[in-house]
């Protein structure tokens, strides 16, 4: 394949093989379509909504109904949906630090965290960690992709835990993604041990991949970021926190400060952007998973391993391919850039990206920085050496991209 015309060609014949895949995408986007338009009527949102405050932000009106819609969408008793979260990693940080206490323990079932959260509990030192307030930590690894349950139950019965820690998303391990089915069975044997512990899960890359959310097979609280899928490539940035509504209270008086919580906050002009990125998530986060199935159908078919497969079960956006080859990492990745509307001559090269412990190589040549609901592709310099894809704000937009990726891969 000498051009990126005769790489299109390829997928199309590639597509013509994923109707059954791409079929149910589309009754799901329906689903969560439907589900995102009533929580906007039965909020009765008008215009007035898009109007900002600066300063305190007191009385936000377009803000209070944000986030109504955020906790009616995931089925949350209350939502704290800000645009002063600047990460995902972030507002995970705010809820640890607003349910923690000294001399409690947070317990991870999924293994170790996303490296972004290493510091934030003290894995590695920091003297702003959660483990220098005298916070404990524990973690539980995952056994054949699925939870450790005896041995869960048994650090349950044995140990006072104030708070269970559930990564979704892979990070940048080689697990698979942990579907709701999973958590819905984990959960339910952790409640006949402990009624009271803290079920949080780290929602990022999940949402309306599945057409229930964790709360509604019994979590507590669940955290995702606005540049990923419900802010639909739209939202500039931000956060949510939602769950039950003294948890969501608590997060909000960390995010801020104790006696003002929630009842603070400048919109900044931003309240249209976040009604518009749930309003479009839906669709946008259908063309990423039809993105997501194309890759694994065509790499795999050109000889590499994909995690997951085309045809499997998925919780996540994310795709990996694995290709046991840094420079067929590093090219593959140069090609996501290079198929990207914004800094496509640029040529991502390996670099020490703060957080991370190993070299990290990341195209992402999207409108809002770091966004990764539009196509996106990293990994760190590390065996077995797996690009992480994930995003496409419109399936065309995503296939092409793809073929660019493949292009440089090939060439």
């Amino acid at each position: 394949m000498k051009t990126v015309e005769e790489v299109l060609e390829f997928l199309n014949k590639e597509e013509q093989q994923l109707t059954k895949e791409f079929n149910e995408i589309d009754r799901l986007e329906e689903k969560t379509t439907l589900k995102v338009l009533n929580a906007f009527k039965n909020n009765n949102v008008s215009e007035g909504a898009f109007n900002s405050t600066t300063g305190y932000g007191y009385n936000d009106y377009g803000r209070d109904v944000i986030e109504k819609i955020f906790a009616e969408v995931l089925g949350a008793e209350d939502a704290l949906v800000r645009n002063q979260f600047v990460s995902g990693s972030h507002a995970l940080t705010v809820a640890l630090f607003a349910y923690l206490r000294p001399g409690d323990t947070m317990l991870s079932i999924s293994g170790k965290p996303y490296d972004t959260l290493h510091e934030v509990i003290g894995i590695e030192e920091n003297p702003s960690s959660l483990k220098s307030f005298g916070i404990n930590y524990a973690e539980i690894d995952l056994v054949n992709d699925d939870f450790d349950e005896p041995k869960i139950l048994d650090y349950l019965k044995n140990n006072k835990v104030k708070l269970i820690e559930i990564q979704r998303s892979k990070g940048y391990s080689t697990r698979k993604s942990l579907t709701l089915d999973k958590l819905e069975k984990i959960i339910k044997s952790i409640r006949t041990v402990d009624k009271d512990v803290i079920i949080m899960i780290d929602n990022c890359y999940c949402e309306f991949v599945e057409e229930k959310s964790p709360l509604h097979v019994g979590a507590d609280v669940i955290v995702g970021s606005l540049i990923k899928n419900l802010g639909g490539g739209i939202a500039p940035n931000g956060g949510y926190i939602a769950g039950r509504k003294d948890l969501v209270e608590l997060a909000g008086e960390r995010l801020t400060l104790p006696g003002e919580g929630r009842e603070v906050g400048p919109t900044e002009g931003v309240n249209k952007s976040l009604l518009q990125g749930i309003f479009f998530a839906p669709s946008v986060v259908a063309s990423a998973l039809k993105t997501a199935i194309l890759t694994a159908k065509a790499l795999e078919d050109l000889g590499y391993k994909v995690e997951p497969k085309c045809n499997e079960k998925r919780a996540d956006i994310v795709q990996n391919i694995i290709f046991e080859d840094p420079d067929k990492l590093i090219k593959y990745v140069q090609g996501i850039q290079s198929g990207s509307p914004i800094d496509s001559n640029a040529l991502p090269e390996p670099w020490d990206m703060p957080g991370y412990k190993d070299k990290v190589i990341m195209a992402a040549g999207a409108f809002t920085q770091g966004s990764s609901i539009e196509l996106s592709c990293d990994g760190p310099i590390r065996p077995p050496y797996i690009a992480y894809q994930q995003g496409g704000l419109t399936y065309n937009y995503g296939k092409i991209g793809l073929a660019y990726a493949i292009f440089y891969l090939e060439k």
